[in-house]
């Protein structure tokens, strides 16, 4: 078994050929209505029709969606949630496992303890003031995040003591290792990632305070845009979406989604994440602002074929684009909007995780009660994609820069107690490639 190193091609049976672009189309337009025809024709060649196929990704949508609101009317909480001390002594339940590969997200309780958090939420607040991040700040530094209504609200900040004492913690590594092995990581006899290593993936931290009005985030998802259609390898990835095997889908199968190559944009992930991640560090209530999630992987199949149906333009992707996120609406996914469901309760040291093609969206806050502080880490396992990032990542952390996922903003480039090579553990060492 071997580790991918580039796209491996599928044992597919003769089917018509698929156009693909592994770059970024000169004209997008005229791309989409090539790739378009030529989709419905594969999935024709089945024996059924793309609107007979898509009935089938509707149905199993609607039975989760049946679930989800059972479980609403019984009170009870739709996101799964686990101890971190069952998932250390792998004491978790299969009836827990089950529920969470049905919704594809989790709370953990108690990842770090409580005192941990707060203090790290503290020492943030010290290292941005002793390093005058307010008097130097000069707003935000990409649009999507802009629209937060950011005084600041996401802070650009990567290098902290917290964040990477948190990132390189045998706590967090338990916990990454766990999620990534609900994912199938084997198959066609390639190791596609290694699920007990993780790329040591550098996000930002948000702090919202009491008081705090905020727009929220809209619905949207963040594997890829156009990519998702047009190259080889994500054609290959959703291969039983468009060669009408539908049924066989798995939102859980990694193959063909780690080496290929994905559309350049000001809001992509360079990174292959399992899961996208945050780690609280501060009490949040249900009804502060808080992430909502649509929790049914399947979805994605939903989202991936809706394009093909007749009412949708020969030109239009439902709306999805190069250099924005994936959007998800009322327009053309309605059925899936009406699963939009938020996180409970979460104390200071629980971390929220849910599965990377999920639909997610914040909610707008008016006059925030409490602080809604997060650092953000994902699941990132080690993998072709990833390795590759990972020198982009080593860089910017020896300089101090902001990665290059994100807006060259540089802030740390000069500030003292940054965190620095010599504090890094194995773990965080094997993050960034750094084994000796």
């Amino acid at each position: 078994m071997t580790l991918a190193t580039g796209t491996q091609q599928a044992a597919l049976p003769a089917l018509p050929a698929l156009p693909h672009w592994e770059t970024v189309p000169d004209d997008l337009a005229a791309a989409i209505r090539e790739i378009k025809p030529a989709l419905r024709a594969r999935i024709e060649s089945s024996g059924r029709t793309v609107e007979e196929v898509f009935a089938v990704v509707e149905e199993s949508v609607r039975a989760r969606l049946a679930e989800i609101q059972a479980d609403k009317e019984r009170g009870e909480s739709v996101w799964p949630v686990i101890d971190y001390a069952d998932i250390a002594n792998g004491t978790v339940t299969p009836e827990q496992l089950d529920k969470l590969r049905r919704r594809g997200c989790l709370i953990v309780r108690g990842h770090f303890e409580r005192d941990q958090a707060l203090a790290w939420d503290a020492s943030i607040v010290d290292y941005v003031e002793r390093n005058e991040f307010f008097e130097n700040y000069r707003g935000p530094g990409d649009d999507f995040f802009g629209s937060v209504g950011s005084k600041p609200e996401i802070y650009p900040i990567y290098w902290s003591q917290a964040q990477m004492e948190a990132r390189q913690s045998d706590r967090m590594a338990n916990v990454q290792s766990f999620l990534n092995s609900l994912w199938k990581h084997e198959s066609e006899g390639v190791q596609w990632f290694d699920p007990n290593r993780d790329a040591l993936y550098p996000d930002r931290i948000r702090r919202r305070p009491p008081g705090a009005d905020s727009n929220g985030l809209g619905t949207h998802l963040d594997p890829g845009t156009l990519d998702l259609w047009l190259t080889q390898a994500y054609q290959q990835a959703f291969r039983h979406l468009f060669d009408g095997s539908v049924e066989e889908y798995d939102p859980w199968d990694a193959a063909h989604r780690t080496a290929g190559p994905q559309y350049p944009g000001s809001t992509m992930c360079s990174a292959f994440r399992t899961f996208q991640g945050w780690t609280a560090l501060s009490d949040m209530d249900h009804d502060q602002g808080v992430l909502h999630t649509v929790p049914i992987p399947e979805a994605m199949a939903y989202l991936m074929l809706r394009p093909l149906l007749a009412d949708v333009a020969d030109d239009d992707m439902c709306g999805v684009t190069t250099n924005q996120v994936f959007p998800a609406n009322e327009k053309w996914h309605p059925l899936l909007m009406e699963a939009l469901t938020g996180i409970p309760d979460v104390k200071a040291g629980d971390s929220v995780w849910w599965h990377c093609d999920m639909i997610h969206s914040v909610a707008p806050i008016t006059d925030q009660k409490g602080w809604g502080n997060v650092m953000y880490i994902p699941a990132a396992p080690w993998c072709p994609r990833n390795e590759e990032y990972s020198a982009k990542v080593r860089e910017a952390f020896l300089t101090g820069s902001s990665p290059s996922d994100f807006p060259e903003e540089h802030y740390e480039r000069t500030w003292t107690d940054r965190f620095d090579v010599d504090r890094l553990n194995e773990t965080g060492r094997r993050g960034l490639d750094l084994d000796d």
